[in-house]
């Protein structure tokens, strides 16, 4: 498998709509990061806190690292010193952890709202009505080291594309009445929309995404067995 060969292929897909690439790099090893990053890969993904926090400490220092798996809030505290992007914020006591743990190390931690847009229960994230209600809670605007800038979502894994495009146009939509929100506080500001993974990013990309995380089609299958 060529890292660089599927890198460029897929950047020249990107590039007319300017999303982009987050490459998701859970369980391969170092040595199969460095060929992406050799290849002009800044943007990495992780889905567990211990595997994002090794590769950091081993990996060149211009990298920017986003969270794009579920996040428990004791584990926030080893990611707050480097993290460039949560995308899976799911409940407001997350964002005061991240809240507490950016005013420790004195920075603003980005995060992406989780919004649960597929059919299945599995599926972390807020409903459309809990995200309204978020932004109207009195606590975000005391949350000064939280930078809010986007919404994340995850389509059902069905093979029918129609379901897809529309799980991704409810996202879009969520996304466009939060940016057109005048009550919005300081510390939201919708600016990205990270939709697609390897299966699903060229709907993604027709449905307005800004951000795909994808792993398989750089990397080959995971390895489960690590």
């Amino acid at each position: 498998m060529d890292i660089a060969e599927n890198i460029d292929q897929l950047q020249q897909e990107l590039a007319p709509s300017g999303c982009k690439l987050i490459a998701v790099s859970k369980t391969k090893p170092i040595s199969t990061l460095m060929e992406a990053y050799e290849a002009g890969v800044r943007d990495f993904g992780e889905n567990k806190v211990q595997e994002m926090v090794s590769k950091y400490e081993q990996m060149p220092k211009d990298i920017r690292w986003h969270m794009v798996g579920h996040l428990q809030r004791n584990k926030v505290k080893y990611i707050a010193p480097f993290v460039h992007l949560i995308h899976s914020v799911d409940s407001i006591r997350l964002l005061e952890e991240i809240n507490k743990q950016g005013a420790k190390n004195n920075r603003t931690i980005s995060c992406l709202l989780q919004a649960h847009i597929a059919e299945e229960e599995s599926k972390f994230g807020f409903s459309d009505e809990e995200i309204f209600q978020l932004i109207r809670d009195e606590t975000i605007q005391h949350l000064k080291y939280v930078k809010i800038v986007g919404v994340m979502g995850m389509a059902s894994f069905t093979p029918n594309e129609t379901q897809v495009h529309q799980e991704f146009e409810h996202l879009k939509l969520l996304f466009e009445a939060l940016k057109h929100n005048d009550d919005l506080p300081d510390q939201i500001r919708m600016e990205e929309i990270s939709m697609g993974m390897s299966g699903d990013y060229r709907i993604a990309i027709e449905e307005g995404s800004t951000m795909v995380r994808i792993g398989t089609t750089i990397f080959g299958e995971r390895n489960y067995h690590q």
